[in-house]
């Protein structure tokens, strides 16, 4: 058994290190100081916590200079043994192995991290002896709350606060702001009112089971995450449910079938956008030479494809055009592709039986065609391996489901083309769906098109998916006669209103252009991409990246289709600006863009990347409306909303122009 000298020459070895370390990367080598990081926290609100556990890793320095220089960063001691410090730490180490260290520190808690003010070496042997947490005398200091909502700590911080007001749980951090909300909402929880002893008791030993497991099955390894962020992508994939008395052992195998899930987590839930079509393999010839493999799919062992809707392909017109798509595939490939269809598959245990059924069948893709889909269609993935999961969304970023869309703002660029040079008093109405990842950037392309025409054209926008107030009725409000309307014509009791049309003085409508989703296309391509082996090919190029196909018109996905009242003029000029999106020679995105709040790109700065189109959340400065609240949302359209991450509102942004 070593001595306390010995573990003290051990503890200031780690010390040293920690301090080498520090220097060589340029980064203060004591413990941090809260005075001097935070000269003004003595005029900050203060709550006076009590006296309770807190997790060490979480106290991370000082609050004053004090004994600053004592300790290395990770609070182990730098000093010599022979010192009063060495032998008061060595008395302490002592104290702990033999009795337990039972006075409570003394601790300033900001933004989650806790600073000592009385027990700087309870902390230091607490922690080389590898102890989980420590009994503490809180007291937290409040920031201020920024006025804009654009501190991403700060806003995390006080999303923790809510949690913590309903579970006093200090041990479960994230990185990402909604985590909270989220972990909330996986265990059927409110911040109504205080949790009940059992839910906490269940949390508290579920998150401790699973860090263990975590830690064991190599986690340490991911620095840039925290154990609550693996937390909830575990979650994400099992459920919270079935952390409720699992074993160490379960969840260690769980983990290792998630682990691309995790390091995609890890690296920022980055997205590998496939702006093209790849179709072929990446080839290898001397290996292709020597093994002549003979087609994986034939009449004999066709490609059988699932489509699971979450509503009725008969009443929705976005499934139904989804529904065309898979009708002509099948069409496409004669005794090679079989697919099937399952409509209204919109609980889990629905979804999950018509999976079950499709698995039992030798499905080897299925595809969904919502967001909404996206947490169903994970976990499935997860228990079927082998099966190639799809689903229609952009922003999402999961190893196990690749995501696909199309690059639909390159068509209403051109509409907004069409719609302003016909226009007559330079004000066009807008009727856009959600407020989600890039649609955005579609109402955008719109405007920049129609100011490309008409400097003065407005753009009055308004939305379908709001509780009160009816797009139709904003229109004659307005008076507005040129409209661009729901991009697709209902699959029963058809009207004419969708596409950019013309209103008249009585009320007639005279369809101009509709943009065009050919699905028909983007499911071609995307079964010749499994055809032709080339599956794997993207996988192996992203790495630790989510693949999403976001292709446009230069793939044939996207279009729009002109009617025969538009003058020739107007057809030259949108064949023009075609040719240049096709041949990636003119971006709507590309030179100066403004907002109504400035200049949100000067003149000679590169065009705008795939994450800022996509993740776009202002409103270009011809634009008469707002990006609604969640609040304002119908109950339909919040759940659209939240199963695309609510990126867009997540701040409770409404921009303005």
């Amino acid at each position: 058994m070593a001595t306390t000298a010995e573990d003290y020459a051990k503890a200031r070895k780690l010390g040293n290190k920690a301090y080498q370390k520090a220097l060589s990367e340029g980064h203060y080598p004591y413990l941090p100081a809260l005075d001097y990081m935070l000269p003004s926290r003595t005029t900050l609100k203060e709550e006076k916590i009590g006296t309770r556990e807190i997790p060490l890793y979480l106290v991370v320095g000082t609050v004053t200079k004090g004994r600053q220089e004592s300790f290395a960063r990770n609070f182990m001691p730098l000093l010599p043994a022979d010192t009063e410090f060495g032998m008061k730490w060595m008395n302490l180490m002592d104290y702990q192995t033999s009795k337990g260290i039972q006075d409570a520190i003394v601790v300033t808690e900001f933004m989650g991290k806790f600073y000592v003010s009385e027990g700087n070496k309870r902390v230091s042997v607490m922690k080389f002896l590898e102890q989980p947490s420590i009994l503490a005398n809180v007291t937290r200091v409040l920031p201020p709350i920024p006025e804009d909502k654009d501190d991403k700590e700060v806003n995390i911080y006080y999303e923790f606060l809510k949690f913590y007001k309903c579970t006093g749980n200090y041990d479960i951090t994230f990185t990402e702001e909604g985590c909270y909300d989220r972990l909330a909402e996986a265990m059927g929880k409110t911040y109504d009112e205080a949790w009940d002893e059992e839910t906490l008791m269940d949390l508290k030993s579920a998150f401790f089971n699973f860090t263990k497991a975590y830690f064991a099955a190599g986690g340490k390894a991911y620095t840039t995450i925290t154990v609550g962020d693996a937390f909830l992508v575990y979650i994400d994939m099992y459920k919270y449910e079935s952390l409720i008395n699992a074993t160490a052992d379960e969840m260690k195998k769980n983990i290792s079938q998630i682990w691309q899930e995790i390091r995609i987590r890890a690296n920022g839930n980055q997205i590998a956008f496939s702006e093209e079509p790849q179709l072929q393999k990446k080839a290898i010839p001397i290996i292709d030479t020597i093994i002549k493999k003979s087609p994986a799919f034939s009449e004999q062992n066709p490609l059988k494809i699932l489509f699971l809707y979450d509503g009725d392909a008969t009443k929705s017109r976005w499934i139904n055009g989804h529904e065309k798509g898979r009708l002509e595939l099948e069409e496409m490939f004669p005794g090679v592709v079989k697919t099937l269809a399952c409509d209204c598959k919109d609980t889990e245990e629905e979804f999950s039986d018509a999976v079950e059924a499709a698995a039992a069948d030798g499905a080897d893709m299925i595809i969904t065609t919502s967001p909404v889909q996206m947490e169903f269609a994970l976990r499935a993935a997860v228990k079927y391996p082998d099966i190639k999961f799809l689903n229609c969304s952009v922003h999402l970023s999961h190893g196990a489901v690749r995501t696909y869309y199309g690059r639909m703002y390159e068509a209403k660029f051109l509409l907004g083309i069409i719609a302003a040079s016909m226009s007559e008093d330079h004000r066009i109405g807008y009727v856009s769906t959600y407020p989600i990842c890039g649609n955005i950037a579609n109402i955008n392309a719109f405007a920049i098109g129609a100011s490309m025409v008409d400097p003065k054209a407005k753009i009055y926008l308004t939305w379908s998916c709001l509780k009160e107030g009816y797009w139709r009725e904003y229109i004659r409000e307005n008076n507005l006669r040129i409209v661009s309307g729901p991009d697709l014509i209902k699959p029963l009791k058809a009207d004419n209103e969708y596409g950019l049309y013309q209103l008249g003085d009585d009320g007639s409508v005279t369809n101009i252009a509709f943009p065009e989703w050919k699905w028909d296309k983007y499911y071609e391509l995307i079964v010749r991409k499994v055809l032709n082996d080339a599956w794997d090919t993207e996988a192996d190029d992203s790495k630790d990246k989510a693949i999403n196909y976001w292709w446009g018109m230069t793939s044939g996905v996207i279009d729009v289709y002109q009617c025969d009242n538009i003058p020739y003029s107007t057809q030259k000029m949108v064949s023009a600006a075609r040719k240049s999106i096709t041949a990636d020679i003119a971006n709507p995105f590309d030179g100066e863009l403004r907002s109504a709040d400035g200049i949100i790109k000067p003149a000679m700065s590169p065009r705008l990347t795939n994450e800022e189109i996509i993740n776009m959340n202002w409103l270009n400065d011809n634009v008469i409306g707002t990006i609604p609240t969640f609040d304002e949302l119908t109950e339909t359209a919040q759940k659209t909303v939240k199963a695309n991450g609510m990126p867009i509102i997540g701040k409770g942004d409404s921009s303005k122009s």
